[in-house]
């Protein structure tokens, strides 16, 4: 028999490492810490997250918002190119920026990371990068998770997600119900792919292209892993300073299906938002996969953000001050569209026209 088998069985060498796991909470205390709310209580460590509820006694009817969401296959991205302290920016724009859509506050938020096997810099790194959009979005970090699963996941491999409440004035709750004819659709731009459609553009760049991460694109002025990994906006303290600013009808996060359908998941029955493409040209990246996997066009628009990455309905009498809002904050901010009787539209949004060259 082989020393393995005459040697009892252990969580370690069934491929789990405790050890390495405790080194990892270590070296993330410091980020956790940076993202610390008053309302917040312990520290790292314990079972969960303590946060002081009475801190909404001030509410006249709080409201939780929650969300959960991860980053999809851009983790591989992160993997195959060696930095990990971006991706959870990512997790924390598609999380907080889901919760801002209706008005809230975010509060806090908790992470989930899987692991194939624990490094523990790896891992303080992706923490560091959920710490560091949580300062961007004004949350805290009270607590989460490292797993690490052996077996099936690569010793390398790694996924992550997290878990956001926020909270806003039952009277202040944005939403569909407020929209009315003659509103004023204002895009946001994005930063890039942001944190959706990674799957297609894998498939398009590496697989039916034939790209490498490592290689310079000139329309980029940088490599295309450099642009693929470009973590995505967080827009929730903007979205927030827009509402104390000036009257806002709806907010609308720019995810998964494309800029009309969550568009329309916020237009009311009866009303339609039509969006003008000609305001803006999408960024090169958009260009690329379009190019290189000959996507068409309707395909690209409801996989990817398209440049677009928030969308705010305002009242006509507000979109000057939105527009000043935004710009003072440091975004780049046009108006989009409009909202129009239904009609015959067949569904809450559609695009019109073709985009700026």
């Amino acid at each position: 028999m082989s020393e393995t088998e005459t040697t009892g069985a252990s969580y370690a060498a069934a491929g789990v490492d405790i050890e390495a796991g405790d080194r990892a909470v270590e070296l993330m205390k410091e980020w956790v810490k940076k993202t610390q709310r008053p309302e917040v209580l312990g520290g790292l460590g314990g079972f969960a997250g303590l946060f002081d509820a009475s801190a909404l006694k001030r509410y006249e009817r709080p409201l939780l918002a929650s969300a959960t969401d991860g980053v999809g296959t851009k983790v591989d991205i992160a993997r195959q190119m060696g930095v990990y302290d971006t991706i959870g920016h990512d997790l924390v724009a598609m999380v907080m920026d889901d919760i801002v859509v209706c008005g809230a506050e975010p509060l806090f938020i908790t992470d989930y990371i899987c692991v194939g096997k624990v490094h523990p810099e790896r891992v303080a790194a992706i923490v560091k990068g959920i710490a560091e959009g949580c300062v961007l979005a004004g949350c805290a970090l009270v607590g989460g998770e490292t797993a690490e699963h052996p077996g099936l996941l690569g010793p390398d491999d790694f996924d992550v997600a997290g878990a956001g409440t926020g909270v806003v004035e039952a009277d202040r709750l944005l939403g569909a119900d407020r929209i009315r004819a003659g509103d004023v659709v204002i895009a946001m731009a994005s930063s890039g792919l942001h944190s959706n459609g990674y799957s297609l553009v894998r498939h398009v760049l590496f697989d039916r292209a034939g790209m490498r991460l490592e290689q310079r694109v000139e329309e980029f002025g940088r490599t295309l892993g450099e642009e693929l990994l470009e973590p995505t906006r967080i827009y929730s303290l903007d979205c927030l300073a827009l509402t104390r600013t000036t009257e806002v009808h709806a907010f609308s996060h720019i995810t998964g299906g494309g800029l009309a359908a969550n568009l329309a998941r916020v237009i009311p029955d009866g009303l339609h938002a039509a969006v003008d493409r000609s305001t803006w040209t999408p960024g090169a990246v958009f260009d690329l996969v379009g190019t290189a996997g000959r996507v068409e066009r309707l395909e690209l628009e409801k996989t990817l953000n398209m440049g677009v990455g928030m969308m705010a309905v305002v009242p006509a009498d507000s979109v000057d001050v939105a527009l000043t809002t935004l710009a003072d904050r440091g975004v780049d901010a046009w108006v989009a569209g409009e909202i129009t009787e239904r009609g015959e539209h067949p569904t809450g949004a559609t695009l019109t026209g073709d985009y700026a060259a």
